[in-house]
């Protein structure tokens, strides 16, 4: 079997390839800056260089592949799912599994817009596909890691809200699980970690974690604007973050989910754990 895995470099596609690699694979995988990847990767891969926007410059890639990871990120990312999905139905790839977003189900908010706009225009290719919908990663919070170094606190727009954050390496397993198995084709996964926190038990877990007090102060939503684009981030997600932020201060992302012991055989990773795993950045 031929798996041929995008967004490699990232949080979760790469923990996707290092399992494939762990299985005895040599998976494919495609990106944009090839000597990142042999840095990361070396020999243990088969590296194929293009750009989503380009279909030309991924059929290569594609040729006798089984099996596709898509992750695209950014307000036109439908349009890269589209010519993914299209380009590997014209490939005879045998499912594609979209890392897609908890948002698209049913909330409509953030990213999950576009990532619901991305699910659609894979259903009309008619490729088989599975999509597997994480809610927040856990490892954004290493976004808060600099305000805590330097003051022992972090500000966010999520007032007394709750969320459901999941480890990245459950989302790596599931997707595996999806792509090696065609049990779960023509299925949406949403996945979450195992309960609901608000951002001051967050900062409580990430201050036993470190051994100091970490406190949360939450902060208006135009505070949160500017924050945003201090950081450089684009308009377009920086709305995005801001419509997310509004659900979780008004209670509308708490949902926990049995996914991942359903496809897992397996609780899914506590915040505490990912918070000790990654001490070192907080301090």
């Amino acid at each position: 079997m031929t798996y041929l895995i995008t967004g490699a470099t990232g949080d979760v596609g790469s923990l996707v390839v290092k399992r494939l690699i762990d299985r005895g694979e040599r998976p494919r995988i495609f990106v944009r800056d090839s000597q990142k990847a042999v840095g990361r990767y070396q020999d243990q891969v088969e590296i194929f260089v293009g750009d989503l926007e380009d279909p030309e410059t991924l059929k290569p890639a594609l040729e006798g592949v089984n099996g596709l990871m898509l992750a695209t990120a950014g307000h036109n990312l439908a349009t890269h799912d589209e010519i993914a999905a299209k380009t590997a139905k014209s490939a005879g790839v045998a499912r594609l599994v979209k890392l897609s977003s908890y948002d698209a189900r049913e909330q409509n908010c953030g990213t999950g817009v576009w990532h619901a706009q991305g699910e659609s225009a894979i259903r009309a290719t008619g490729i088989p596909w599975v999509f597997v919908q994480p809610s927040g990663f856990m490892s954004s919070a290493l976004l808060w890691a600099s305000s805590i170094r330097s003051k022992g606190v972090f500000r966010t727009a999520t007032g007394n809200g709750r969320v459901a954050f999941i480890h990245p390496d459950d989302i790596a397993d599931v997707v595996t699980k999806a792509l090696l198995s065609e049990v779960y084709l023509g299925q949406s996964l949403p996945i979450t970690g195992p309960e609901a926190l608000s951002y001051a038990e967050m900062a409580s877990k990430i201050g036993f974690a470190i051994g100091r007090s970490i406190r949360f102060q939450s902060i208006s939503e135009e505070e949160a604007r500017q924050q945003q684009v201090s950081r450089g981030v684009s308009l377009p997600l920086v709305e995005a973050h801001l419509s997310i932020f509004r659900a979780i201060r008004e209670g509308r992302l708490t949902t926990v989910t049995d996914t991942v012991e359903r496809v897992l055989r397996r609780m899914p990773l506590t915040f505490e754990q990912w918070a000790k795993e990654n001490a070192a950045a907080f301090v």
